[in-house]
């Protein structure tokens, strides 16, 4: 799920203006890597629409299916408001709402369930075999 957080007005390349619907996708614990300390972060994305300002506003807030993912694009300067500091980066986060998305933690569980069914159904495999030679 992402949440809608804020909008922007933004001009086309011929001039009109349009609005920019600011997504989030959840709270994120990210590990410092200067720090080796966790930190509370979420990836956000904008999105295009054809709504008036009025109606951005009033979006704001709403809940809807979907994430926020990693894409790989052209390398681009970016500025760290805080800092001032110039780094350049060859991501951006885009707005997925393909239902086959998941992230790296949903996809870990998935695999833990998928081992664990499989543990299971072999224990009773051998539970089976073992009963079955002791029986005769």
């Amino acid at each position: 799920m992402v949440r809608i957080i804020n909008y922007q007005k933004r001009q086309a390349e011929n001039g009109k203006e349009f609005f920019v619907l600011e997504i989030s996708g959840g709270l994120e614990m990210v590990k410092s890597q200067v720090t080796n300390q966790f930190y509370a972060t979420s990836k956000k994305a904008f999105l295009p629409s054809t709504f008036d300002e009025q109606t951005c506003i009033a979006l704001i807030g709403t809940e809807m299916a979907g994430y926020v993912v990693k894409q790989d694009c052209e390398p681009y300067d970016y500025l760290i408001k805080e800092t001032g500091e110039v780094i350049r980066l060859a991501h951006k986060y885009v707005y997925e709402l393909n239902q086959d998305a998941t992230t790296k933690e949903d996809k870990a569980i998935q695999k833990l369930l998928a081992d664990g069914i499989l543990f299971l159904k072999m224990v009773s495999i051998k539970k089976s075999q073992y009963f079955n030679l002791n029986s005769s």
